[in-house]
This record gives structure tokens, C-alpha cells and sequence, in this order.
């Protein structure tokens, strides 16, 4: 059984999809888990999509650890200083910190997989505000909380393989430019014994997935995994004593599930994610 009861953890954007489902599985481990998001209530959500911090903390502390949800957007600097103080002033170290808020999907429609000239510029802005800035500004903040703790860990989430071409081009860059930070900061963490590891999740059944594909009729398609198995990624990583080895890597969830040994929560292990796309 992995034990992370002494762990401090932040997930940023776990409302719902990927965030949530990495708290609940760091929460399965025992961790102390900071859940921050916009959704507060119901009707914070977007597109009248469920999830909010305070339902993701909740079931953090149902699950065996202990959830702390915190209002937090990630694109108003003081709110993430506000962050840091609340968690220096309750804890006084970050030991996991995990890189997960993202925006760039509340306008999808069809322009987005049109061609760039013809891509709204708010989602390019989107994408970069409300992923990697917020990304670059929440590590920022929470350095010297990390640097209090004992081989403490970054996770940045990110998406794609490899060198392939992501479909669209705000994404592409943006998610390129998260591949970079993970491995930038991994370089100047390197002398502070701090871990810092991009995650690729492969297609995941988030609530916006299985909406999208309800409102078409069609089924989710079976190599989809649960949010959940993001998570056991990342606990495996946390609870990993040579995780500084892997420090700079840009990894797919897939792969780690091989070389862990860990399933997803139908007790499969989805095939990790290949994008049928040009490399660039």
C-alpha cells in the first residue's frame, strides 16, 4: 500500500476531470491534499459541468486523506499568494505539487480544429493564461514551500507524443511550452534534491469528454481511461525514493503504468496514448 499520510500536496484545478481524480487517489494514499479551483459552488461551474473544490475535497478526506479546498484562480497573482501564505501558515511545506489547471476549452466549438488564421485569439490567451502561466506563477509562489520539505516533487500535467503534431495550434504550442517548463525547472531544481516531471495522460473519460460525446449520441471509446489512473501515475511518482532519476522526463501515463505496475480502476492498463499526426 502506498503511504503518503505524511505528504502535503497541492493540486491546482481539481474541480473536476484530471485534477480531481489525481487528489482522490493522492487523498487514497493518506495525503493532506490543497484542492484548488474556480468552481465553488454548482453554479460556478462552466458549461453547467459538475465539479467543485468543495465536493473534490470532501471526497479527498472520504477516500483516507484530508482535503482542504481552497477558491483559487490561478490566473490572479494574489490569489495564488493567498495560497501560499494559507499553506505556509497551516503546514509550512508543499511536498507534492502538482501543475494540472488548464483553460482553453470553455468556447470548444467547431473553429477548433479549424486552421490558425481562422482560431479565436481568446484561445490562445486561454490556453497560456489559464495553463502555462498559471503553471510557471503557482511553482513560482509555492519554491520556498518546497524547498522546505524533504525531496519534494513537481508535476506538471501536459499532453501529447512526442514530436507529433497535437491537431491545433494554440494546444500544440501550449502544451510544447508545458513540456519546456517541466523540464527548464527540473534543471534549475536540480541542486535543491526537487523532482520536477511532466505527465502526458492519454484520452481520459473527464466530465467534459463524456458530456461532448452524449451530445452526439456516440459512445466513449473503450481506450479511454479514468481520470483515476492520472492519479496512480502521479502517487506512484510521489512515492517513488528514486524519483529525482526521473527528474527532466516527459513521460506518458501509459509508460509508467508498465514500469509501476499499476492498473486503472476497471484493472486494466490502457496502452499509452500515440497520436495519429505528423511529426513536426
Amino acid at each position: 500500500m502506498q503511504d503518503l499520510s505524511s505528504a502535503v500536496a497541492v493540486v491546482t484545478g481539481a474541480s473536476r476531470g484530471v485534477g480531481r481524480g489525481i487528489a482522490l487517489e493522492l487523498g487514497a494514499a493518506g495525503a493532506t491534499v490543497y484542492v484548488t479551483g474556480r468552481s465553488v459552488d454548482a453554479s460556478d461551474a462552466p458549461d453547467e459541468l459538475s465539479g467543485t473544490v468543495t465536493g473534490t475535497a470532501d471526497a479527498v478526506t472520504d477516500a483516507g486523506g484530508d482535503g482542504i479546498a481552497v477558491a483559487c484562480d490561478h490566473t490572479d497573482d494574489a490569489a495564488v499568494a493567498a495560497l501560499a501564505e494559507r499553506i505556509d501558515d497551516e503546514h509550512g511545506r508543499v511536498d507534492v505539487l502538482v501543475n494540472n489547471v488548464w483553460g482553453g476549452y470553455e468556447e470548444y466549438d467547431e473553429t477548433f480544429d479549424a486552421p490558425f488564421w481562422e482560431q479565436p485569439v481568446e484561445r490562445w490567451d486561454a490556453m497560456f493564461d489559464v495553463g502555462v502561466r498559471a503553471h510557471f506563477t503557482t511553482t513560482r509562489a509555492l519554491a520556498s514551500l518546497l524547498f522546505a520539505a524533504d525531496d519534494a516533487l513537481v508535476v506538471t500535467i501536459s499532453s501529447g507524443d512526442g514530436d507529433r503534431y497535437r491537431g491545433n495550434v494554440p494546444y500544440d504550442v501550449a502544451k510544447t511550452a508545458d513540456d519546456r517548463l517541466g523540464k527548464a525547472m527540473a534543471y534549475e531544481l536540480r541542486g535543491r534534491g526537487i523532482a520536477s516531471v511532466v505527465l502526458h495522460p492519454g484520452f481520459t473519460r473527464t466530465e467534459r469528454v463524456v458530456a461532448a460525446f452524449e451530445s452526439t449520441g456516440e459512445a466513449v471509446p473503450e481506450t479511454a481511461h479514468s481520470p483515476a489512473f492520472v492519479g496512480r501515475a502521479v502517487v506512484a511518482l510521489a512515492t517513488d525514493p528514486d524519483v529525482f532519476d526521473r527528474s527532466g522526463d516527459v513521460r506518458r501515463v501509459g509508460e509508467l503504468a508498465r514500469e509501476y505496475d499499476f492498473a486503472d480502476v476497471d484493472g486494466t492498463q490502457p496502452e499509452p496514448f500515440d497520436l495519429d499526426t505528423p511529426e513536426l
